[in-house]
């Protein structure tokens, strides 16, 4: 390798111990990359080494950021935000989990295949794991216990649903993916319904017959209520609001109505209508919500201008194409190539946030996918699979964080360890699935555009 290939590998590695020691994203990536356009000054100017990088060069992030601020896409992200803590703090999740769990009430393991369906509806509404994860762990974790479930499979089924928010549409990861690639939302979203609800189906599958084999981690309820007319109109008077108003936003995309920006702002129009009907919009939740939807547009806002500044760096090294080169000379063959890069974005996922791996790794290896033949959407959502993994594999695995932060005492790290395993399994059945037959990833797409997957 030459030299500056060698600044390229040392300037990724560098990047990771950043994330690991603890420091903010925004500035680990910015930073490292200010240290190595330094480092490559140095290089060439006192030991004649050519770099190909200079402050003019990193100058052009200037360029790239003009681009990002005059991106109509990203205007949807705080958009989808604002609608997901609306719906957050309205109190319209727990009134669907208090009704729900009375509807499951006679099936054994019923409250953890109630905290699933809410957990499906709050990723098709909210899309941000730690609002879903925060609010599945109070809702769902007290009942589940004092039912005298299984701590391990009650924690396990917290984690493991509430990063659904990450995969089904509408699905900040997603928009964020769909920029960095230049491709259409709408086809993202559609590539990644059905992946979606097949990995929330495995969960329910799973949560339902896993105590059928051992019926002493979810024992029978003893005061289940009879299920009659009034308690499924109850129900449905919870469920149909907050289900119209998702159809709304992801039929107006699906449907070409909207575009999935005006789409957004429909969705978080939508949800303030919500909350104003239910008599739950107070001053002080307008308040909350609008301060927790600037923090964390600001925070991905701040790590676009640090990966945008480490992306321009690392590729005027070389990065791009000593990946590109070690990919495309491995002997496995395309379906090789594609599972490496898989796995190693499942071995990124056990340290690294999807935030940095979308940012970082998602633009290096794609054109590498595209160049072997294969759909651009298929792999899109495969990677985006993988990563939810990331949410619960240990040592940084955010999900976990979240849980444990707002868990009774009895759910230790140990518990959330052991219950995430099953889910983290039945994870990668889901991505072999996807793997294997692309069509649950393209068929929509397809459809939806009239044509052939």
């Amino acid at each position: 390798m030459s030299v500056r290939e060698w600044l390229a590998v040392a300037m990724f590695a560098s990047f990771i111990l950043g994330i690991l020691s603890g420091f903010p994203v925004a500035w680990v990536l910015g930073g490292v990359a200010i240290l190595f356009t330094a480092i490559a000054i140095i290089v060439e100017r006192d030991l004649g080494f050519f770099t190909g990088v200079d402050w003019s060069y990193a100058s052009l992030v200037a360029d790239r950021l003009w681009d990002l601020m005059d991106n109509w896409v990203l205007v949807a992200l705080p958009m989808f935000v604002c609608m997901g803590l609306l719906l957050d703090r309205a109190g319209i999740a727990a009134d669907l989990m208090r009704n729900v769990s009375r509807l499951f009430g006679r099936v054994r393991g019923g409250l953890a295949v109630t905290v699933a369906l809410i957990g499906v509806v709050l990723a098709a509404s909210t899309g941000i794991i730690g609002a879903s994860v925060v609010l599945l762990a109070l809702l769902g974790l007290p009942p589940m216990l004092e039912a005298r479930y299984s701590p391990t499979y009650a924690a396990g089924t917290v984690c493991a649903v509430g990063t659904l928010g990450i995969l089904i549409p509408p699905s900040i990861m997603l928009v964020l993916m769909a920029d960095r690639l230049a491709m259409s939302v709408g086809d993202l979203f559609l590539g990644a319904m059905i992946p979606g609800l097949l990995l929330a189906s495995l969960y329910i599958v799973f949560l339902v017959a896993w105590p059928a084999l051992r019926p002493e981690i979810a024992p029978p309820p003893e005061d289940a209520e009879d299920v009659d007319v009034a308690l499924v109109l109850s129900v449905l008077r919870d469920i149909v609001p907050a289900a119209a108003l998702i159809l709304a936003v992801l039929g107006s995309i699906f449907f070409g109505i909207a575009t999935p920006t005006e789409a957004s702002g429909v969705g978080a129009f939508g949800a303030l209508c919500l909350a104003a009907w239910r008599g739950r919009l107070g001053r002080s939740v307008l308040q909350d919500v609008l301060r927790e939807t600037s923090l964390t547009t600001g925070y991905l806002f701040g790590i676009f201008v640090g990966a945008s500044a480490f992306a321009l760096v690392l590729r005027g090294l070389g990065g791009d194409e000593l990946i590109a080169r070690g990919l495309l000379g491995l002997p496995f063959g395309p379906n090789g190539v594609v599972l490496s890069i898989l796995f190693v974005t499942f071995l990124l996922g056990f340290f690294l946030d999807w935030i940095e791996i979308t940012f970082i790794v998602l633009p290096l290896v794609a054109p590498i996918v595209v160049e072997l033949g294969f759909d651009l959407v298929w792999f899109t959502v495969l990677f985006a699979v993988c990563l939810q993994t990331s949410f619960l594999t240990p040592p940084v695995g955010f999900a976990l964080f979240y849980v444990k932060g707002v868990a009774p005492p009895e759910i230790d790290v140990r518990t959330l360890y052991v219950g995430i395993l099953p889910f983290v399994g039945l994870q990668l059945i889901g991505l072999a699935l996807i793997f294997v037959w692309p069509e649950l990833a393209t068929w929509l797409p397809a459809q939806a555009y009239g044509s052939n997957p």
